[in-house]
């Protein structure tokens, strides 16, 4: 009998973290993906120093270098390039 409680509860708990992930990192057709030599180019104007670039749950995550030297992984929307998310790489 609560063995389908608790898997109710994880489910309410689990579903709609798993839709904001899937918010973040949209899915878009490859073929209409950015170029790893634009996404570069683009963090290069924001002022990060891309060491490499590669595919995580649908976005571009680059590892870099910011500004001040720390490392740190940027995610892009793979079709406009623009910044979903920043995170310090520990």
């Amino acid at each position: 009998m609560k063995s389908p409680l608790i898997a109710a509860a994880l489910f309410s708990v689990l579903a709609p973290a798993a839709a904001l992930a899937s918010q973040d990192c949209p899915s878009v057709p490859r073929d209409q993906w950015m170029s790893d030599a634009a996404i570069t180019e683009k963090a290069k104007t924001l002022g990060y120093d891309v060491r490499s670039i590669k595919v995580d749950d649908g976005c571009l995550e680059a590892y870099a270098l910011d500004k001040d030297g720390k490392r740190v992984e940027v995610y892009f929307h793979p079709g406009t390039g623009d910044v979903l998310k920043v995170k310090a790489d520990d």
